[in-house]
């Protein structure tokens, strides 16, 4: 398992999914400059990005064969691919819930799944992005939280099944102010004082340096971002309150006034 071992990322065949987004496009570029062999796979094709829809399992197996074909086999992929949606948690499930499992959840179990022989037969690794949210849950993030909570389990069970031959690791960004949050804001949603920022580069140091060295099992994108995993794991009570008492300074300094979303919650907790 010389992949496992700590070297340079020089010739490294990368597959990054998510690869035109910013934290995608950050990545490949990081990893380039490193020496590394980089494929994007990514709903919007580009210059080394192959364009494919994560949910579509026929787009997925064309994308991933012709990756391998132009790497020459498969040393690490990387599952960024991701979408963030408001809703109600009280509401029946909509197409909008059902989009995000499946790019979420599902898009990196596929990905992963018509990658694997080719890692297999490199021992390579495979390092899934989930979130700080999978844990620390955020008001109308129902449906993502859920995803990226999932994510952690399936890399768990991979681990579990394919960890004596394959690398698995879990990130867990923090909040990164990129376009996934688009949609809640434009809600009225927006995440911006409610949970704590963290810069993109540090999601890119992070990912850059779980493709060499020792495989390590769950990894935050910062220090003080590896703390608040902590206690969101082990003292989740606390953290939902934290949450709450945020989210009440917030109401009552009028920001959420245009989301009918945030008025109905905030009006069931009683807050004024």
């Amino acid at each position: 398992m010389q992949s496992h071992q700590r070297g340079s990322l020089a010739g490294k065949r990368v597959l990054v999914t998510g690869a035109a987004g910013a934290i995608g496009s950050a990545t490949c570029a990081e990893l380039r400059r490193r020496g590394a062999c980089v494929v994007g796979l990514d709903r919007r094709g580009g210059e080394g990005i192959i364009q494919a829809d994560v949910t579509s399992s026929e787009a997925v197996e064309r994308a991933v064969a012709q990756a391998l074909n132009e790497l020459g086999g498969l040393d690490i992929l990387i599952n960024l691919a991701g979408i963030g949606l408001p809703q109600d948690a009280g509401t029946p499930p909509g197409e909008d819930v059902a989009l995000t499992l499946e790019v979420n959840l599902l898009g990196p179990w596929t990905v992963t799944a018509y990658a694997l022989p080719a890692l297999l037969a490199s021992h390579g690794r495979v390092i899934n992005v989930a979130s700080g949210l999978a844990f620390a849950t955020v008001p109308f993030a129902s449906a993502y939280a859920a995803s990226k909570r999932a994510l952690a389990a399936w890399s768990d069970a991979l681990r579990m099944e394919y960890g004596s031959q394959i690398g698995v690791t879990t990130v867990y960004p923090g909040y990164i102010r990129t376009p996934i949050h688009a949609a809640a804001e434009a809600a009225g949603l927006s995440l911006a004082d409610l949970v704590r920022e963290e810069p993109l580069e540090a999601v890119v140091r992070t990912l850059v340096r779980c493709c060499s060295g020792r495989v390590r099992r769950d990894v935050a994108t910062t220090p003080l971002g590896a703390l608040e995993l902590g206690l969101a794991r082990h003292l989740p009570a606390l953290v939902d309150l934290v949450i709450l008492l945020r989210l009440r300074r917030l109401a009552r300094a009028h920001r959420y006034d245009r989301s009918p979303l945030a008025r109905r919650m905030i009006k069931r907790w009683g807050i004024t």
